[in-house]
């Protein structure tokens, strides 16, 4: 199975482990060029048979995947020809009239029989967050990693599946905290809420996710299917209904209030290098700009 001619994602196998690494600069975002590719990858080694696991890693050390392009709110043109390229990268596959392309893709990597782990460095916000809690496992590395959904700070809501993992993995009232507050989550809170599977030194991190992926793959197929099928069976399923609902939702604040509000993030700093590592400060700030103008236009 060939997986050279991806755009923005590298592609090493090893001993039955297949290791991703997004390499999609700027910012590793999730955009036109990395998401058709994902779908690819996604596509092909679901019948590579030769790959056991498959761990997800960045080859910025900034960000893991910063997060959905903003250009999807300002231009929804962009998202539609983004899936168009999507759609074309796998045509074999059906797509549900009824959900969008990131929680295609998420929800495709999330039913590989392959087991898979995210191994994160860097700074993982928004479609970025949500494409690792689609994985298997995340493990996260201490004082370098930031995990968070600010999609309510940026006029709409999470819409790559983010309200239903993020629920899933955390519990109601967590998920009701970090999606309405979207506050960047380290290494350890995100431990302690569910949101990964441990925190660990960054010193660590590889030697613990490569001896890990490579003890699984030594397992036969059938047992880690097995596994698969009853944890999955155990576990509270994420629903087409709720992800539908979810982009219902998500559509409905796609409005040119929010295409405003993006132009003014973008003007601010965001989807730059140095704007992303503060992104919660720009998207604070822009929110009281906007909230304070609104009120001083009262009668």
């Amino acid at each position: 199975m060939s997986y050279q001619e991806l755009a923005g994602i590298h592609v090493t196998l090893s001993d039955g482990v297949a290791t991703v690494t997004i390499d999609n600069p700027p910012l590793n975002l999730a955009d036109a060029t990395l998401l058709p590719s994902l779908r690819a990858f996604i596509a092909r080694v679901r019948h590579d048979s030769d790959v056991r696991v498959v761990v997800f890693d960045s080859a910025d050390p900034d960000f893991f995947v910063a997060h959905g392009d903003m250009g999807f709110i300002i231009d929804p043109q962009t998202a539609v020809e983004a899936a168009g390229a999507a759609i074309a990268a796998v045509p074999d596959a059906a797509v549900p009239p009824t959900m969008n392309l990131m929680q295609v893709v998420h929800e495709e990597v999330r039913s590989l029989p392959q087991v898979t782990i995210g191994k994160l460095v860097g700074l993982a916000r928004g479609g970025g967050n949500e494409f690792l809690m689609a994985l298997d496992m995340r493990f996260a590395a201490i004082g370098k990693s930031g995990q968070a959904q600010p999609e309510t700070l940026m006029g709409i809501i999470p819409g790559g599946g983010g309200t239903q993992y993020l629920t899933k993995l955390t519990g109601r009232a967590r998920a009701l905290e970090l999606i309405l507050g979207g506050e960047l989550v380290d290494a350890e809170l995100a431990a302690a809420y569910g949101l990964v599977n441990r925190a660990l030194p960054a010193d660590e991190l590889d030697d613990f996710v490569d001896t890990l992926a490579r003890r699984i793959a030594r397992l036969r197929p059938e047992i880690v299917a097995a596994v698969k099928t009853a944890v999955n069976a155990a576990a509270a399923p994420v629903t087409e209904e709720g992800l539908t609902i979810e982009n219902e939702v998500l559509t409905s604040l796609f409005t040119p209030d929010a295409a405003t509000l993006a132009q003014k993030l973008l003007a601010a700093g965001a989807q730059t290098r140095e704007g992303e590592r503060r992104l919660e400060e720009i998207l604070n700030a822009t929110l009281s700009e906007a909230t304070d103008g609104t009120r001083a236009g009262r009668p």
